[in-house]
């Protein structure tokens, strides 16, 4: 990695820095996965007292290659690193992957991602998809609540960085994550037992059972359940005189019973049973999940694996916190009228076969099916100004989705070359499905729950169909043992459809002003609702991605690369139906890896350029009639160049260091931007109230710089292993919007560090301490300023911990 200039000099081009980066030999990205389950592990046995890193293999050409010997920039960390690191959700997993950024959406309890500065904060419902794609082994997760669930008994997470839009396709316009359970094992009867306590009341399980059923047959049952309470504290409602509140509020009393003699309305002191101020709080986890997976293999050449997976999460939303917050109130805490509750399940089936037709091809057939239900209830408002009467001073705005229920499945094949050969292939067919619905409330009343309507409306989305087919090669011609020539081709057909969606405002001033709740019917005549859109439509779209990559072994422990590939998003249906168009990038990069001291230092590095064309930009917007819904338009798109170093080290057979560093530069191009989280001056542009043209703005999520470094220390006891640890994270000031509005639309440069402290029994036990964020540190990962303050959301606070386990 390039130093800093200092100042007063100028920053190097692209083009500079990536020759500099690979004449430097230091290029790159990390790629790590696996290869047979037993090869990691038996390696990994030996790695507490060896000079050299224990050797990685990685899937991310779907084929079984070593880390060092793959031209693909990918990180992986295998089930130890995810171990230390006390990795749960994929918000975990960012700071261990240079470049990489998660955000955390309240609404609908959503993880969204951006790798190398792009992503879509607003990839949470079934409207939008994900630029990062996730995927479960090898089978695609389309909606972005699938990465909200517990990570648990993998044998590793691979996270490619760039578009991989020929092997693993599907919305992976800038990368793909891809994680790996872990499978059963014929013969074996191993397993482990793990138990943990924590502050916020944290409690913690997960265990794992290997059972051979006979020498064809095994089956592995896993099962996790983490909680803790929430970490906001609930506010009092401020104590407002009868006759203060009389005061504000008569005004508006006068002004409506004038305007609607037919319906007239009458003071009414605030309700202060309407605050919520206990019971479960915002930002508690209560999951739980169990697996089931079985292996049968009935000859050398066939193998299938299968596997049942349950998900339950009961916990709560995260919640806007005021950035400055009251006086005399704690920072961890808000006014809320709005209980937080959610309600979601899943339950998927993944299954692949392979099949050795002979010495020389092999088949895979890969197939999944998962359904999610859900519901949850969230205080959109929070709290952010407190009401001065029953009807004036605030807002309560609620966003509740009523339910949600999500449907798909997908079919892969891929046949491919086997064993060494001066040509390597592969080819694929793939088609995915999906059935998705929404009903999604949003009720605004002036004040308080009691007042008056502000504005109200009901989404409701019964069904919305996607259909996608693919076919897709990668052939790659070894011109000799060093020199290798790699090109690939992906044909992808995809179909939208909107069925019966309609939007439904509240029109009826005779109607009683009472927020919108599930057990309404806006559809119902006389309801108090109309609708104002309907949502019906039909998309299609195609689209030819590609790579062509060189890749030459200089010798056995420096390998160098360079490489051009595209990655595509479909473009989709929008409120009332109307098409925006897809998203493509065409990413340029150089890269080497490197070996060094035997096998004591590994460095990987990647220098890349990318021309990013039609970003789909969303966002909630008001209509100039005063109607709202979630828009969706293409921008002319980004342009954005980087550089990525990872850097692993065995100082000593018992001292071991990481080292990970990202500079990004990603400005946008044209792009008027609107938003109902941001308060906005009028636009110009036809159709949206607010914008602002945000054009050469840098995009959101995505720092200068950024650099993760690791120290552990294995101490050798008679009884056992004790590791200290210290991991911190360091990235400079980042925008949290488009918009870059200012120092509360950002998060300044921070630094965050996590230790931890184990103990490996020769007896099998073990126990793990730890502290996360050790310095409390208040991290925005999301601004907003549509109810009047800045309001935040915000990495969880201190926390620590321990687990005790078993192995067996």
């Amino acid at each position: 990695m390039n130093h800093v200039p200092q100042t007063g000099k100028r920053l190097l081009s692209p083009i500079q820095m990536a020759v500099i980066a690979l004449l430097a030999g230091t290029s790159v990205a990390h790629a790590a996965g696996q290869a047979e389950q037993t090869a990691p592990a038996a390696a990994a046995a030996g790695d507490k007292t060896s000079n050299t890193i224990t050797e990685v293999y990685v899937t991310a050409t779907k084929r079984t290659t070593s880390l060092q010997k793959t031209p693909v920039a990918v990180t992986a960390l295998n089930a130890a690193a995810l171990d230390d690191n006390h990795v749960q959700t994929i918000q975990d997993v960012v700071n261990l992957v240079p470049g990489f950024s998660a955000t955390g959406q309240g609404d609908h309890g959503v993880i969204t991602m951006t790798l190398r500065g792009i992503g879509n904060d607003s990839a949470k419902t079934e409207y939008a998809d994900p630029e990062v794609a996730t995927f479960v082994d090898g089978i695609y997760s389309p909606r972005p609540e699938g990465a909200t669930a517990l990570l648990f008994d993998l044998d590793a997470i691979e996270v490619l960085r760039g578009p991989q839009g020929t092997l693993w396709g599907r919305n992976s316009t800038v990368g793909a994550v891809n994680m790996q359970t872990v499978k059963p094992e014929i013969g074996s009867t191993a397993g482990f037992f793990e138990g943990g306590y924590g502050n916020y009341a944290r409690f913690g399980a997960r265990g794992a059972v290997n059972i051979p059923i006979n020498d064809q047959m095994a089956m592995r049952v896993a099962f996790v359940h983490e909680q803790h309470d929430g970490y906001i504290d609930y506010q009092n409602p401020q104590d407002v005189s009868l006759a203060d509140q009389r005061a504000a509020a008569a005004p508006v009393i006068a002004a409506w019973n004038a305007a609607h003699p037919g319906n007239p309305i009458a003071f009414q002191p605030i309700n202060n049973n309407n605050y919520v101020r206990n019971g479960q709080k915002y930002s508690a986890q209560d999951q739980s999940a169990a697996r089931v997976s079985f292996l049968w293999r009935p000859s050398a050449q066939l193998k299938w694996n299968v596997a049942y997976e349950h998900y339950a999460d009961r916990g709560t939303p995260s919640m806007n916190l005021l950035q400055q917050q009251r006086a005399g109130q704690p920072f961890w805490s808000a006014l809320v009228d709005v209980a937080p509750n959610v309600v979601r399940d899943s339950n998927s089936v993944r299954s692949r076969v392979d099949y050795e037709i002979n010495k020389d091809i092999s088949l895979a057939y890969i197939a999944g099916y998962s359904r999610f239900n859900g519901s949850s209830t969230y205080d959109q408002d929070g709290g952010a100004r407190p009401a001065t009467s029953f009807t004036t001073g605030g807002k309560y705005q609620a966003n509740n989705t009523v339910w949600s229920k999500y449907k798909n499945y997908s079919h892969e094949v891929e046949i491919q070359s086997t064993g060494k050969r001066d040509v390597d292939w592969l080819l694929g067919l793939y088609y995915a499905n999906e059935n998705n619905g929404i009903r999604f409330d949003i009720p605004i009343m002036n004040g308080t729950q009691q007042g008056t309507v502000d504005w109200q409306g009901s989404f409701i989305q019964p069904k919305e169909t996607v259909d996608s087919k693919a076919v897709f090669g990668q052939t790659t011609w070894n011109v000799n043992d060093s020199l290798h020539l790699t090109g690939g081709l992906r044909y992808t057909s995809d179909e939208r459809k909107n069925i019966g969606g309609t939007n439904n405002g509240w029109s009826d001033l005779t109607a009683p002003q009472i927020p919108v709740n599930p057990s309404m019917n806006p559809l119902a005549p006389g309801s108090g609702f109309s609708t104002y859109q309907h949502n019906d439509g039909k998309f299609t779209d195609n689209k030819l991605t590609g790579l062509l990559r060189l890749n030459y072994d200089i010798d056995k422990n420096n390998m160098v690369y360079a490489s051009v590939a595209t990655g595509y998003k479909s473009g989709g249906l929008q409120d009332g139906g109307v098409p925006y168009g897809s998203e493509s990038l065409t990413n340029f990069e150089v890269g080497s890896k490197s070996t060094f001291l035997g096998g004591a230092v590994r460095m990987n590095n990647a220098a890349y350029y990318s021309k990013f064309k039609d970003f789909q930009f969303s966002a909630p917007i008001t209509n100039p009639d005063g109607t709202r819904g979630l828009a969706t338009s293409n921008a002319e798109g980004a342009k954005i160049w980087g550089l990525e170093t990872e850097i692993a080290a065995k100082i000593t057979p018992v001292d071991r260091v990481q080292f990970t560093a990202a500079y990004t530069n990603a400005k946008l191009k044209k792009l008027i931007g609107g938003s109902n989280d941001y308060v906005l001056p009028a636009c110009p542009v036809a159709g949206i109230s607010t914008c602002l043209d945000v054009t050469g703005n840098t995009m959101p999520h995505s720092p200068k710089f950024s650099a993760q470094a690791m120290y552990q220390h294995s101490f050798q006891f008679s009884g056992g292993t004790l590791i200290p640890r210290i991991s911190a994270h360091y990235e400079t000031a980042s925008w949290l919007s488009v918009f870059n509005l200012g120092e509360p639309d950002r998060q300044k440069a921070y630094t965050r560090t996590d230790l931890g402290l184990r103990f490996d029994a020769d007896s099998k036990w073990y126990f793990d301490a730890f502290v996360r964020n050790a310095e409390d540190k208040n991290v925005k990962t999301s601004a907003m300023n549509a109810n009047g303050p800045w309001q935040a959301q915000y990495l969880p606070p201190r926390t620590f911990g321990i687990n005790v386990g078993k192995t067996f």
